[in-house]
């Protein structure tokens, strides 16, 4: 799908959620209906040294607004000391159910005993979303997610939001969606959902979205064809045709290093890391600072968007 469809379907998502309710999600959180809002999201901290330290910088130079944090990654006691030290930074938790990099691996929080549908014969997540959903159960799914957030909350990060790594909890069962959708019911914290994924779902997830939940007007990503273009023409052009509310730009900053190369070896052009060192270089640019302020984008993080959600 080009920019220019996925900027109509987004569109259409937003007038058919407007329809829904009247007051707009920028309205709700106190800005006004034509408002530019931005959250700029670094996923996957803790996959690596190279990714926390790219991400934290990005995060400290300001254009960075938010990011999520993998819990079964091998570098998330270092994200979490950073969390528990810089409590003001906004962060939540990519919910990991799939370790995708061969042979760099990563299994559940559970004993493997409690969740058997969710690791293969060694004992390691499966690399992909598919066979994660051939073996496991909703329950499984459920008990490693709230063992996720748990750790989490004992070492000192409060999550600000909930995202889905791979988007395993959108594509693969309604079932796995509904999981989703009532941990952030339970916590009192957004779950990352797009008006576009509710424009094309079924209806047997479209029904279960309650008053309860937030659906930001939409969430945009890069793909591999976006990446052979070039990732700075390619967020210029997110930013010139950004359109009003809620929007969440989706990417991933680490550091182009002996690390990140080991790591994601064997997947070039597939947010490899040279594409993350690309994310790194442009979300941390003047020329960012310059694009966002011309397109007169206003940019927020979940904190802001949680507010809607607090008991």
């Amino acid at each position: 799908m080009n920019h220019t469809l996925i900027i109509l379907c987004c569109c259409l998502s937003l007038q058919i959620l407007q329809a829904q309710n009247q007051t707009s999600l920028a309205e709700r959180l106190g800005y006004p209906a034509n408002a530019k809002l931005l959250v700029i999201h670094a996923d996957d901290l803790a996959v690596a040294h190279s990714e926390n330290e790219a991400s934290t910088q990005a995060l400290e130079r300001g254009i960075v607004t938010s990011a999520s944090v993998m819990v079964p990654c091998p570098w998330f006691p270092e994200i979490a000391r950073y969390a528990k030290t810089h409590p003001g930074h906004d962060l939540g938790l990519h919910l990991t159910l799939t370790s995708e990099w061969l042979p760099y691996r990563w299994g559940p929080v559970c004993s493997r005993s409690e969740v058997p549908g969710l690791v293969d014969s060694m004992g390691y997540f499966y690399p992909d979303c598919a066979s994660m959903s051939a073996h496991a159960t909703p329950a499984e799914v459920k008990r490693e997610l709230k063992a996720q957030i748990e750790r989490a909350r004992a070492m000192g990060l409060e999550p600000t939001h909930f995202d889905s790594h791979m988007r395993c909890l959108f594509y693969q069962s309604p079932a796995f969606f509904e999981v989703y959708l009532q941990l952030g019911r339970e916590y009192h914290v957004p779950v990352m959902v797009g008006g576009e994924f509710l424009t094309h779902a079924s209806d047997a997830y479209r029904k279960l979205i309650t008053p309860q939940d937030i659906v930001v007007d939409r969430t945009i990503t890069a793909t591999p064809r976006d990446y052979e273009g070039g990732m700075a023409a390619f967020y210029t052009s997110v930013f010139k045709n950004l359109q009003p509310g809620v929007n969440v730009l989706v990417m991933h900053t680490a550091f182009e290093n002996d690390e990140m190369t080991g790591i994601t070896a064997g997947f070039p052009g597939k947010w490899d890391a040279a594409w993350r060192q690309d994310d790194y270089n442009f979300f941390t640019s003047e020329a960012c600072k310059k694009l966002l302020q011309e397109q007169g984008i206003q940019l927020i993080g979940w904190k802001t968007v949680g507010k809607l959600l607090r008991p």
